[in-house]
């Protein structure tokens, strides 16, 4: 079963890559069994065991039953979460459709619906709006060094 999990290092055996994922993972008080990947990042999808996906590998050694053909979600909402009981496996279009939009952008804007769709908008018009200008910005001063370099007034 273990040679069904893409990425995995084939040194593992299920009670080793066990004692290997427990060895990595902190208790937190809410139940989440945290995982310590290759990273060091928070709150992200963690790789341990070669470039295996955590939680993956905590399905297919802790619950067992794996199928490839199916997304492991995570029922707790943190994706370092490696919790059994946390774990289930769905189709990718559940799993898609289980996921929580934010009504926020990620520089704390307020995101708009999309009236077609009744989804919040991908892309926030406030940050959107300042990229642009940012872009705006740079091809002005990228223009005016190329004129410069001709030999063109810059105008």
């Amino acid at each position: 079963m273990l040679s069904q999990v893409k990425g995995l290092s084939r040194h593992f055996t299920e009670e080793t890559l066990r004692a290997y994922l427990i060895g990595r993972s902190v208790r937190r008080d809410d139940g989440c069994l945290i995982v310590r990947g290759y990273g060091s990042q928070r709150g992200v999808y963690q790789k341990v065991a070669g470039r295996a996906w955590a939680h993956i590998t905590a399905y297919v050694v802790f619950v067992g039953g794996y199928d490839p053909g199916l997304d492991v979600r995570h029922l707790c909402g943190a994706p370092d979460c490696i919790e059994p009981t946390h774990l289930q496996q769905v189709a990718h279009a559940e799993n898609c459709r289980s996921r929580t939009q934010q009504p926020r952008c990620r520089n704390g804007h307020e995101r708009e619906l999309d009236p077609t769709s009744g989804r919040y908008r991908t892309v926030c018009r406030v940050c959107n709006s300042e990229a642009q200008k940012r872009w705006r910005v740079r091809q002005s001063e990228e223009v005016a060094a190329a004129r410069a370099a001709y030999g063109r007034q810059v105008g």
